[in-house]
């Protein structure tokens, strides 16, 4: 059974709710407006600044912690209906000399790029064959084409009925 009293509600907030009931809509989608403006400072573009918003946690090494964001790899992933691609945006052609590409079958594995010691790891968003991959370098993109797995072998499992 669910220990319902320990539940975080109490009666100031059971009130709070009690007046929301009796609102009108355009006062509650006034009052939802002020919420979010106050959780999320707005922007230009109306969203929301994530950066700003988790800017205050983990402030010891703030420095380091910039230049790092700044030298992450920019990715992209998608997938089609037989393939995974993944496309890794390079700011220097002396990168693809350096860089080592592995994958299992749902991770994309980079290292040595942007600097020798690092390593990007991304989740792809299929299972993928281990052989048959290909990669491309054209116009500053290098685009590694995955085919996908189609993973058939599923078993069957038996319960009883209570």
């Amino acid at each position: 059974m669910f220990p319902w009293n320990l539940f975080p509600f109490n009666k100031e907030m059971k009130n709070n709710f009690q007046d929301l009931k009796n609102m009108k809509p355009e006062e509650i989608n006034q009052y939802v407006h002020n919420i979010m403006g106050n959780v999320f400072p707005q922007q230009s573009n109306g969203m929301p600044n994530f950066n700003d918003f988790f800017g205050g946690f983990g402030n010891e090494n703030a420095g380091s912690k910039k230049e790092q964001a700044s030298l992450k790899l920019d990715t992209s992933v998608f997938e089609t209906h037989d393939d995974v691609y993944v496309k890794v945006f390079i700011k220097d052609e002396d990168w693809l000399h350096q860089m080592r590409l592995y994958h299992t079958s749902n991770q994309m594995i980079i290292e040595a790029i942007p600097s020798f010691e690092d390593k990007t790891t991304i989740t792809l968003p299929a299972i993928v064959k281990r052989k048959g991959s290909k990669a491309n370098f054209q116009d500053g993109i290098l685009e590694i084409k995955l085919p996908k797995n189609i993973d058939a072998q599923f078993s069957e499992i038996e319960f009883t009925k209570l």
